[in-house]
């Protein structure tokens, strides 16, 4: 067996105790792990105590008070710095659980695509969600992906989770990398280290491009290796206590944009010097990072085939941008007071769908004694031609539908 960096940033987190128990248990080889944990604390939280893994060698504890945390990425990057040389690193985040061998199923992924002629898999996805309070009977049973989901306002890149097809024989090729699940070689801390200064978003975007100009090819895998926790439920956030937080994101994004060259963000040699060691790889370009995974920064497109999570690869596709659009009907057409959603629909030409979203009673809600209700879509893809407002009643089921052409 192969030794394995694992590193977990914790910031005042009561699932990291339960993940540490099943990261090692579930270890077929506990003993080649070393597990590095940036554990930012606060005094008043007397349950945040790793004092059953004190006298554990394979441990590296980075105690960090709380008020002096910088935010994830710089708590990833405090990390990396204990890297010694280890053959593989596993990034997390402190909320997890582990199937059982998980570190030979990782190492099995990877010697299979090195097997295909793939010299630097990277190993990364959006893990299925568990849930501590009824856990295991509520862990998702189907693997996930990561499929695009929007640009911020800023420009910056965020994703979503998709499930990924049964009996999936191999890891799937992909474009995108995730901040709590990526495996690959250890000279990736070092080649591709966590940049300090950002924040939040930002993180995953950059670190997909860094990776693939530094020559990793990433893949979903196409087992589940562990689970990940995604309600933050009961954990206080690092923005919670740091009332400055927003300083440290605008900041962030800059730089994030200043990389990616989002918005056409300029690189100044001052900005250069500044990124040094957080920039580019040497072996391919962002223009062949863009042009494989199907988007463009600056002018916040994406293709369909990205969209539709098809195998990143070079196409020659039209690029879509952000559809906005407000749909205006009478509170006349609205007949029933049982409404328990209404679907809104975008078409093509040929009445395929292109994009549908459920308005839930809890918006319902405000409409009432309203006269004109303004409904506002946002998504990307092709231009439709036709819209369709279609209510479903409790009492009736689906009610007449209003339509109209996208002007």
């Amino acid at each position: 067996m192969y030794s394995i960096f694992v590193q977990i940033a914790s910031y005042r987190d009561p699932e990291l105790i339960p993940t540490l128990r099943s990261l090692i248990k579930n270890a077929k080889y506990p003993q080649e792990l070393t597990i590095c944990i940036a554990h930012q604390y606060s005094e008043s939280d007397k349950w945040d105590s790793l004092e059953e893994f004190k006298n554990d060698a394979r441990f590296i504890v980075i105690e960090i008070p709380h008020t002096e945390s910088r935010g994830t990425c710089w708590a990833r990057n405090q990390i990396q710095r204990h890297y010694n040389n280890q053959h593989f690193t596993l990034q997390l985040d402190s909320h997890h659980r582990f199937v059982k061998n998980w570190d030979v199923k990782c190492c099995d992924m990877f010697f299979r695509l090195r097997s295909k002629g793939v010299a630097r898999p990277l190993i990364t996805s959006y893990l299925p969600s568990y849930d501590p309070k009824n856990d295991p009977k509520h862990r998702t049973k189907t693997p996930w992906g990561m499929s695009f989901d929007r640009f911020t306002p800023d420009g910056i890149a965020l994703f979503l989770p998709y499930y990924i097809k049964k009996n999936t024989k191999q890891p799937i090729p992909a474009r995108f990398y995730s901040g709590h699940f990526a495996f690959t070689i250890g000279a990736f801390c070092r080649e591709v280290p966590h940049d300090p200064l950002l924040y939040f978003h930002g993180e995953e975007i950059s670190i997909a491009v860094r990776a693939y100009t530094w020559g990793y090819e990433l893949f979903h895998p196409n087992k589940i290796i562990a689970w990940h926790e995604y309600t933050r439920e009961g954990r206080t956030k690092h923005w919670q206590d740091n009332l400055e937080w927003d300083k440290l994101d605008q900041s962030s994004k800059t730089r994030v944009k200043t990389l990616l060259k989002i918005d056409d963000q300029k690189c100044t040699p001052c900005a250069k010097r500044a990124m040094k060691g957080y920039d580019l790889g040497p072996m391919k370009s962002l223009s062949w990072y863009q042009d494989f995974a199907g988007i463009n920064f600056k002018q916040r497109t994406v293709q369909q085939s990205t969209l539709d999570n098809k195998p990143p690869m070079f196409r020659t596709e039209v690029y879509h941008k952000i559809f906005r659009y407000k749909i205006t009907i009478s509170s006349k057409q609205l007949k029933e007071d049982d409404y328990t959603f209404v679907a809104v629909i975008f078409e093509d030409e040929n009445k395929t769908q292109l994009y549908r979203k459920d308005i839930l009673p809890e918006q319902i809600k405000h409409w009432k004694g309203l006269k004109e209700i303004i409904i506002e879509s946002e998504f990307m893809g092709q231009y439709p031609k036709n819209y369709i407002v279609w209510p479903y009643s409790a009492a009736k089921g689906w009610t007449n539908q209003i339509t109209g052409a996208v002007k």
